[in-house]
């Protein structure tokens, strides 16, 4: 981001190498930190440029460097490492006027391109592969950014804060599909059977999450696509909890685009200004079993 008061930590991901510039106003109060209280990743490799009369101070680290660590998603590599600020014990050990801080910065380098080549001769696979591949859907669920524009980097999130997922389907290859949730439990393990459980999409997609008092969660209309669909959800935690760590698993399914929905095939949110169910789409009676807990 661009150096700014409000910014003051700006990286840039080269291609074998990452590069940060720290300005040294790190917390916005107009008071510096000193340079030498920097340093970059479990390493602590200290600054490549500093001075004092300079107001910014710059690490250049290769991204392997540093303690840096490497996550593989099936789209990204991810480089991860942390800028520390680990201010020295002052004359006068009474007081503090400055906090330790470490601020997370990650390095996303795409793992697919397109290319060109030239002709390629095709090998014909066994019917019954290409058959049993055609058979399956890819469906996707991600967390998005607020304007739900992209892919939201980070998994984290502090109470207070929306999540915005979306689910998907691959449909290219198929006739006009329409996606609907019919299920989402947040556990505290990656086994969707374990308890606690909390359930805030049940009954064939009823967004129940949406009648708490607290919560503000709902389907969003219109769709962007008929085999994509977008819900936002209250951020929460379990009670009692101090991991402070959820998984979310989803049911996905879907139905042929221009089939009507009803009350197996369906998004209805909570209108706390109504007091009523609302679907996505179809009729408002698709809905009426969210309230009977039955669908």
């Amino acid at each position: 981001q661009a150096m700014a008061p409000l910014h003051p930590v700006a990286v840039q991901c080269q291609e074998a190498q990452l590069v940060v510039t720290v300005h040294r106003d790190l917390f916005g109060t107009g008071r510096l930190v000193r340079a030498a209280d920097l340093s970059l990743g479990s390493a602590s490799c200290l600054p490549l440029l500093w001075s004092t009369p300079e107001t910014t101070v710059t690490f250049v680290a290769g991204l392997h460097e540093c303690g840096t660590t490497l996550r593989v998603t099936p789209d990204s590599l991810i480089y991860t490492t942390t800028l520390n600020y680990s201010p020295v014990p002052p004359s006068n050990p009474l007081i503090v006027r400055t906090s330790p801080a470490v601020v997370p910065i990650e390095c996303h380098y795409p793992r697919r391109d397109n290319v060109s080549s030239d002709g390629v001769k095709p090998t014909w696979a066994p019917f019954r592969y290409t058959l049993s591949s055609e058979e399956k859907l890819p469906f996707s669920l991600r967390l998005m950014t607020d304007d739900w524009s992209a892919e939201r980097a980070s998994t984290v999130f502090q109470l207070g804060e929306v999540l915005h997922f979306q689910a998907g389907v691959d449909a290219e290859n198929h006739v006009p599909l329409r996606l609907f949730v019919d299920s989402c439990v947040a556990t505290l393990t990656p086994d969707r059977t374990s308890a606690p459980q909390y359930a805030f999409i049940e009954f064939s997609g009823c967004l129940v999450d949406g009648q708490l008092d607290d919560a503000t969660s709902t389907f969003i209309s219109p769709r962007p696509r008929q085999d994509v669909l977008q819900f936002a959800v209250d951020a929460f935690k379990f009670a009692g909890d101090s991991s402070n760590l959820i998984y979310v698993t989803c049911h996905l399914k879907v139905s042929p685009a221009d089939q009507a929905p009803g009350p197996l095939n369906k998004a209805c949110s909570f209108s706390k200004a109504s007091n009523l169910w609302v679907p996505v789409e179809g009729t408002q009676d698709i809905c009426s079993c969210c309230d009977m807990r039955s669908c």
